[in-house]
């Protein structure tokens, strides 16, 4: 058994409070994205609207009701649209496109509306400052990040998750990776504004509700089955945050859709930098088919460390129990969607369920459940 190492406990603490800050900014700069890259497309569909309209009154005969004095509004307007276009312009004053693939700007009065990005999510030519930024910022986070989880394993002299402090911060780094690695593939920087703000939400209640200082695993625990079964835990948990993320998201857009398509308008510009409710529902779907199957192995392995542990592979403590619930849910969360026909708004909401009843169970079990599973330092 290794010393514990203080020192790098301390260490460890500062790189998570640094890890913190960088993705707060990074949160920022993703908001920012949003914010802007929504103000880029209403100015050029305002452009769009105005451009279409001045054609159609240019057919207009003069003595219908069309003087010198509404060319001179309509200049006006015109020039205030190309102002508020020249605000959110490249370098070279070309107004830039929010997305990977956002589609083409509208050509008539209200023909934006109901626009989302395409469903492949491929990153396109045009830059995105402030996303750029973001996704900077984030890289710089998950170093710093990096580097706290490994000097907590390095004082600790063992792997850094054996208690809720240790599982919120790793499992905070380990989401933000995978969305980097996705990033690599695909353009889910719209997703960073959530992936970013729950890490955030880990790394704070870890420090505050949780914080446990560095030390020893009690026996139980003081097995490589803890490699195992504990990584590939932290990995599905992982996953499960992108779909979370997706399937809020994927909500939102199938309302604004909804209410688009009955002739509302469109409250909520920056969705179009998201792809429609049926891509995000296709992607959570597949990611979640992959999450499925390590949670799958963290319930078996589980069972075997329980027998090496205890004697037993099953006695119904309340982990156990809520770790097969977990399985159940999304199980039949693939089930309904695959055979089912529950596609839309329940399968978003059954992903969902499931990821709260994941919260559920590394929270309020570990918390204030008794049982041999009790072992997180509250």
């Amino acid at each position: 058994m290794f010393p514990i190492n203080e020192t790098m406990g301390q260490y460890s603490e500062l790189f998570m409070l640094l890890a913190a800050g960088t993705y707060t900014v990074a949160f920022i700069a993703f908001a920012w994205d949003l914010a802007k890259s929504s103000k880029a497309l209403r100015a050029i569909d305002l452009k769009a609207a105005a451009a279409a309209s001045a054609t159609a009154t240019a057919k207009v005969p003069v003595g219908a009701g069309v003087g010198a004095g509404g060319s001179v509004e309509r200049a006006d307007a015109d020039a205030d649209v190309d102002r508020a276009a020249s605000d959110v312009s490249g370098p070279a004053g070309r107004a830039e496109r929010p997305s990977s693939a956002t589609g083409r700007a509208s050509k008539g009065a209200g023909s934006g509306a109901g626009q989302t990005a395409d469903g492949d999510m491929r990153y396109a030519a045009e830059r995105r400052v402030p996303a750029r930024v973001a996704v900077a910022l984030t890289v710089l986070g998950a170093v710093i990040h990096a580097a706290g989880v490994v000097t907590r394993a390095l004082g600790a002299g063992r792997v850094p998750w054996g208690n809720m402090y240790e599982f919120l911060t790793t499992g905070a780094f380990v989401a933000v990776a995978v969305f980097l690695l996705v990033l690599i593939r695909r353009d889910l920087r719209f997703l960073g504004t959530f992936v970013i703000g729950l890490a955030i939400i880990m790394l704070v209640a870890a420090s505050v509700a949780y914080w446990t200082p560095v030390g020893h695993l009690v026996p139980a625990l003081q097995s490589y089955w803890l490699i195992i079964h504990v990584s590939i835990a932290v990995m599905s948990s992982a996953l499960f945050t992108l779909t979370f993320a997706m399937s809020a998201l994927q909500l939102v857009q199938a309302h604004r859709q909804k209410a688009i398509a009955a002739g509302g308008q469109d409250k909520l510009g920056f969705m179009r930098l998201v792809p429609s409710a049926l891509s995000l529902e296709n992607l959570s779907y597949r990611i979640n088919a992959i999450a499925f199957v390590g949670w799958t192995f963290t319930l078996m392995f589980g069972a075997i460390w329980a027998e090496k542990a205890w004697g037993r592979f099953w006695g119904w403590d309340t982990k156990e129990v809520w770790t097969f619930v977990i399985w159940v849910v999304y199980a039949g969360y693939l089930h309904a969607r695959a055979t089912r026909g529950w596609t839309g708004t329940r399968a978003a909401w059954l992903s969902i369920v499931g990821y709260l009843c994941v919260i559920f169970n590394f929270t309020i079990v570990n918390q204030f459940f008794n049982g041999l599973h009790s072992y997180s330092g509250l």
